[in-house]
């Protein structure tokens, strides 16, 4: 083989990995991979789960009545991470606007994305030990309304950025340390959080990467808040496609994630392997990835943009809606062992029930709108999720077990849920 024809091969080997990443990246990939678990589940071929379909109107019955007794007139926000700011009735959100006064609209939205972005990073659950006593309001708060508070507070005052600005910025990023992490979530051996070691690496790995990306974060102080500057360049006509916000957070953050599955020296990210699978085996999920793009459109729409297909983005796979799916009989569990260990997130077991969870969320959400005669416009599916089937996820987890913990348990490092 001539060396012309080598570098021809090697160029159409690059090309083909390129779009495979690029394949991976997208709400389609999710779905389409999802989907084939779901229907190998379906017909019978997993020794961990079977589904039952005929659960779908009781599922949906138990949402609504979640989402009336939420939200009365149906007037539902976005599942996304400024819901957690405002628990407890608190506008605490409110309090970061004085602070910010005198900025210009686009540098509001900037230092608005710091917050989302590192807050959302610090989100993977908490475990059922860990609190966060706040100060301000005398509230004790736990799981993700207390992470959420807790690196609220951090933000306000300062934490994250070198100037002591609510901001965050690469370099100080860089040097968070431990201890200051765990000094503001009021980590202590009577008050363990699951995954704090994690929770410091990504921050860290995230004031490296952004670096790295000046398209995205900027070419003079790099920050997470600077992908705005981005976006607001890939808008057309005021409006922006929820999945281009996706493509941004998984091309600039996906190196943050630690000991990933990679493809020509690109890091996946959530994505795990299942034999089922044709082809490649792959199976992504971007649970956090997505969570964060719902937690940046809000920010956008301040800035006057509209964001269109919502519904390309997919349902959460997290422990919360995919409980809800087992506690209330969607998904079934052949082997009760399952019930009696952790797993890891890498395992068949996490893999299968994500991909149900992601299949049967869009199944729920349909059926909700059904029943309650509206369309996805009216209802999108993030609207569902917060309504939805998150609360009452954890509403049946809490009715059922102690301390509401999940059904099926998990090896969490701080870094995935």
């Amino acid at each position: 083989m001539d060396r012309r024809t080598a570098k021809a091969r090697s160029a159409r080997r690059e090309e083909g990995e390129e779009e495979i990443v690029r394949y991976l990246r997208s709400p389609e990939a999710i779905r389409e991979r999802c989907g084939q678990l779901f229907s190998w589940v379906c017909e019978g071929n997993s020794k961990n789960f079977a589904c039952d379909l005929t659960q779908l109107g009781k599922v949906a019955d138990y949402v609504i009545e979640v989402i009336r007794t939420e939200y009365p007139n149906l007037d539902i926000p976005f599942h996304s991470r400024w819901r957690h700011f405002e628990v407890g009735g608190v506008r605490r959100v409110a309090t970061l606007d004085p602070q910010l006064v005198g900025l210009s609209p686009a540098d509001k939205a900037a230092a608005k994305f710091d917050l989302a972005i590192v807050s959302v990073l610090l989100d993977a659950g908490a475990g059922d030990k860990w609190h966060y006593d706040e100060l301000e309001t005398g509230l004790r708060l736990g799981r993700s309304e207390g992470l959420a508070v807790a690196s609220f507070r951090m933000f306000c005052e300062g934490n994250f950025a070198l100037n002591g600005l609510p901001q965050a910025d690469a370099y100080r990023l860089q040097k968070l340390t431990e201890v200051e992490l765990a000094t503001g979530f009021q980590v202590n051996g009577e008050n363990p959080l699951v995954g704090i070691t994690g929770r410091l690496n990504l921050l860290q790995k995230l004031g490296q990467v952004i670096v790295t990306f000046p398209h995205l974060f900027g070419y003079h102080n790099p920050r997470p808040g600077n992908l705005v500057n981005y976006l607001l360049g890939k808008s057309e006509n005021r409006q922006l496609a929820a999945a281009t916000v996706l493509d941004a957070v998984l091309e600039g953050l996906s190196d943050i994630w630690p000991g990933r599955l990679e493809i020509a020296g690109v890091n996946l990210g959530d994505v795990w392997q299942h034999p089922a699978i044709n082809d490649d085996g792959l199976v992504p999920f971007h649970k956090l990835s997505q969570w964060l793009t719902y937690s940046l459109l809000e920010p956008l729409q301040e800035l006057g943009i509209t964001i269109t297909g919502l519904d390309q983005l997919t349902g959460l796979p997290e422990y919360r809606n995919g409980g809800l799916c087992v506690d209330l009989g969607l998904i079934s569990v052949k082997n009760p062992e399952i019930f009696r260990t952790s797993h890891s997130v890498a395992s068949e077991i996490i893999v299968e029930w994500r991909a149900l969870t992601v299949i049967l969320l869009d199944l729920i959400a349909t059926t909700v709108r059904d029943k309650l005669g509206m369309s996805s416009e009216e209802l999108p599916l993030v609207k569902i999720l917060q309504g939805g089937t998150w609360t009452a996820g954890r509403k049946i987890a809490a009715e059922l077990r102690t301390g509401g913990i999940p059904p099926i348990q998990i090896e969490s490092d701080g870094t995935v849920f």
